[in-house]
């Protein structure tokens, strides 16, 4: 299995956007329709446009299997130390289980080390009991207690 990570496109944007919807919190919160809702559109040129976040896919055999959005972060703490936030994470429903995931944060990793990160953070909902044994696999440790408010 070949599977490449490559910066995302605006033709990207569709096979995101329906595996951000494909599961049960995914679902309620995201309109993937045809066409797709202008608004993501707008999201992604924001992204693009913003020098410190990445919109990440991940590709095989020419059809886009995963994504993510990685985050570069400057800080003061840990003695100002610059932190990468990996976010959205999600690989196609048909491909889970098959080493896409691995690849995806390994190449994150990798990168957040390459721009000088000594930290790398990630979220996951509590209710994402297989994404949790992912994570603890690849070697990451429940640390935080995360808080969200949505508007």
């Amino acid at each position: 299995m070949i599977v490449t990570i490559r910066s995302a496109t605006r033709d990207d944007v569709p096979a995101m956007v329906a595996m951000l919807a494909d599961d049960a919190l995914g679902g309620p919160r995201e309109q993937f329709a045809d066409p797709l809702p202008q608004a993501y559109y707008a999201g992604f040129d924001a992204v693009q446009a913003t020098p410190n976040i990445l919109l990440m896919v991940a590709q095989r055999d020419g059809a886009v299997v995963g994504c993510f959005q990685l985050c570069f972060l400057p800080g003061l703490s840990s003695q100002g130390a610059a932190r990468a936030l990996i976010e959205d994470v999600r690989v196609a429903t048909h491909c889970r289980g098959q080493g896409v995931g691995e690849i995806m944060l390994r190449w994150a990793l990798d990168e957040a080390k390459a721009r000088g990160c000594k930290v790398f953070e990630l979220l996951t909902h509590h209710s994402r009991i297989d994404a949790q044994r992912f994570y603890e696999r690849l070697g990451f440790a429940r640390s935080h207690i995360g808080m969200t408010l949505r508007f």
